[in-house]
This record gives C-alpha cells, structure tokens and sequence, in this order.
C-alpha cells in the first residue's frame, strides 16, 4: 500500500503543477486586465501555459503524425498504422502506403524500452518510409498492463523480438536503436540456433550497450555503484488505482524523466525560460522547435519492475552479453552461432549515454561471422540522438545503412533504389 501511495502521490504532484499553469494562464489572461498593460502578467501568463504544457505532456502517448506520404507519382497516399502482431506488453506495427508497390526492403526497427515511447523514432520511420516497409516494436506503458498479464523481463523481451522476426521473415532487415541493441543480438543469435531460416538479413546495431564497460559513462557508473537491493527499494513502485495496471510493479516514466532531466539540468532550465520568454513576447507557436522536442521528450512511459532490474542486473552488472553468457529460457544463447547475417554497428563520437567501444563490442562477440559480413561506423561529432535521428543519421548514417541492407539482402535489389531523394512523409 505504501507504495501505491507514492506513485500516486508523484501523479498528484505532476497533477498539481499542470493545474498551477492552467490557473496562472488563465488567471493572467483575464480580460479586465488588459486594461492595466502590465510586463509581469504576461510573463506570468507565459509561465502558466509552458508549465501546463510541460507537465499534461508526461502522461500522453504521443501520436506518430505521419499521416500521408508523397509517392513517385506525385500523388500523396495514406499512410495506415496497421498491427501485424498485437502482444500484452508490445505490438509489432506496419507503415502502410496504401496503393504504392512493395518496397525493395523490409525493415524491422527496433524502439528502446527505456522510458520514451516508440513515436521517439518517429523521424527514423519518416526518412526510412521512402523506400522500405517499415516495422516499428510498439512498446507498452506498463501502467496499463493488468497484473493478469504476467510478468516481463529481458527475456521476454528477447523472446518478443525473436518471434517479431519470424513473423517478417528471413528477407528482414532489423534496425535497433539504443538500449535494445545487446537484446537483438541475442534474439538473433537464438534464432541461428533455434529457428535458422527465420534469421533477418543483415542487423544493424545502432549506439547500444553491448558490453557498457567498454567505455564507461555516467550511465554505465550509476549502474556499478548501487546495489539491487537500494534500485529496489528506491526506484521501483506500484501502479496506483487510477490505472488498469493498479499493483504492478513499475520503474515509473516520471523517475526516469528525472533522471534524463539532471543529466543536462542547466540545459534544461535555460531552454524552458527561453520558452517562456518566447511566449510572452508572442514569439512562441504550437509547433515550434522547443515544443516539437519537448512534446516527445517529456512523454514518458513505466516500465515493468522486472524489466528494468534485470537490465541493469544481467546487461550492466554482470555483463551477460558481453561475455557471451545470456540465458533465454533455460537455453544458454551462444553469440558465435550467428553466422549468415551481416552485422553493422554505428556509434557517435559525442554520445554520452552509450559511449564509441559500447556497441562495436558486437562483432567481437560474432566470432562465427566472416569478416566480410562485419561493418562499423563512427560518426564524427555525432551525440547520442542525432545518429538515428539527428541531421547525422539523415546526410551520413541512414545512407550508409541502406547500403548495407542492399549489400546483404536475401532477394535483389536495385542498386539505384539505395539513395532515391527523400520525400518526406506529411503529417495532417
């Protein structure tokens, strides 16, 4: 009961701050004090409608937006969100172009499960859209997951992938970004041993931990320094009664945002008093770039308990994958099987949460692996965001990747399909 009450408490808390910038919004804009032109009730205005959006912006799932998409013929088609798997704690979705042929490649992108929502990658699905088949891992927020449903952890999680490339099929090319990298390897690397003809095509390993003592960061230390027992005790509550997940044992969004938040505080301040200033000058829109980022920055979701402490426990303490010593279901998984599909990693220079040496420790692992299905790729002045969906990844590493997947694809390719001019998807 304790801890329900806390998750409540942090909602009430989150709650009352968005109330706070409705009230002072509200209050600052009231007619009769136009009147009286005063400095201080605009920027309190301005506080209020930056302080509301902030906070009502943490617990809604943003939407993907990409509602249509300019083919070659000129016309502008649909775009359908379909479900190709529905799963308790994921779906597996398709970026349908209706009436457009099937695209040369099909691409499997894997989200990360690490307090953001899938729509994070929304840029990556926009700029693959243009000639592939795009699949997306549609994650959960653990607050609405019954406890009927089970429990979900880094095996389930792996198992779940496993079973979305089987679905797609051996002429897939998987994609994942940040935290599912080590994961995905291992979900590959079952297959090579359990289901061969369902391996993907190619796998590209995108700013991941594969082995996080590689090159250490702040990430990888806050890992090494606490015990299981204090995360426990200090990170993971109960969904309180407003949800359909009400007992589940979560890492809520709202610690992880916390932590995400301190990692660059100052930054943060400045870019929300910016905003505020903005507004008050009338200088602010809907849509502009604070909002476009913070909108999706600030959406957060749970994640299961389980999840999270076997994460840190098996990924970051005890390095499981890096030492090639991951169990999925009583099976001892054995990187070195992977033996047909090509591997890419791609890591920033810049990149502060998952550091270059993180996720190249990947093609070590492949010792199975000819040579010649091994590439890397480190991109100079690159950060963590912008090598899957910064200007780094649109001009220097999406190419590269498509690239790849021609390279090592399992039917033909038109070499003049890798590098077609972008058109970007349309939003309504």
């Amino acid at each position: 009961m304790r801890y329900m009450m806390t998750y409540d408490l942090m909602e009430t808390v989150r709650n009352t701050n968005q109330w706070l910038g409705a009230t002072a919004l509200s209050m600052a804009s009231y007619p009769v004090f136009s009147a009286l032109p005063n400095p201080a009730l605009s920027w309190m205005a301005a506080w209020g409608e930056v302080t509301e959006r902030t906070y009502q912006r943490m617990v809604v799932k943003p939407d993907w937006g990409i509602r249509t998409f300019t083919c070659e013929d000129g016309k502008d088609h649909l775009v359908d969100i379909v479900t190709v798997v529905e799963r308790p704690f994921g779906d597996l979705i398709h970026f349908k172009v209706n009436d457009r042929e099937e695209q040369p490649r099909k691409v499997l992108l894997v989200a990360p499960m690490s307090g953001h929502y899938a729509t994070l990658l929304r840029s990556t699905v926009q700029s693959l859209i243009v000639n592939c088949e795009v699949y997306v891992t549609d994650w959960h927020n653990a607050r609405d997951i019954p406890v009927s449903a089970g429990k979900f952890d880094v095996e389930d999680y792996t198992l779940y992938l496993a079973d979305f490339m089987r679905e797609l099929g051996p002429d897939c090319h998987v994609v994942a970004v940040c935290q599912p990298a080590p994961l995905t390897l291992a979900a590959t690397a079952y297959l090579a041993e359990q289901d061969p003809t369902a391996q993907p095509s190619s796998l590209t390993l995108i700013g991941g931990p594969v082995d996080p003592d590689a090159t250490p960061t702040e990430v990888t230390d806050f890992g090494r320094r606490v015990t299981m027992g204090q995360l426990e005790e200090t990170m993971i509550q109960r969904v309180g009664f407003k949800y359909k997940g009400v007992g589940r044992k979560v890492y809520p969004g709202l610690l992880q945002l916390a932590s995400f938040m301190s990692m660059n505080g100052e930054r943060h301040s400045k870019a929300f008093m910016d905003q505020i200033q903005r507004v008050s000058r009338g200088e602010a829109s809907d849509h502009d770039a604070h909002n476009r980022f913070y909108d999706e920055y600030l959406a957060v979701m749970d994640m299961t308990a389980e999840f999270y402490l076997s994460t840190v426990e098996r990924i970051f303490k005890n390095r499981e994958i890096a030492r090639n010593e991951f169990v999925v279901a009583g099976h001892k998984i054995d990187i070195g099987k992977i033996t047909d599909v090509a591997v890419k990693t791609v890591e920033g220079t810049n990149d502060d949460i998952s550091a270059p040496g993180q996720c190249i420790a990947a093609l070590d692992l492949c010792t199975g692996l000819p040579e010649s299905k091994k590439a890397s790729h480190v991109e100079p002045g690159a950060g963590h965001y912008g090598i899957f969906a910064g200007r780094s990844w649109r001009d220097n590493i999406r190419p590269l990747v498509i690239d790849f997947m021609n390279e090592n694809s399992r039917r033909p390719v038109a070499k003049n399909t890798s590098r077609k001019p972008a058109r970007t998807p349309t939003p309504a």
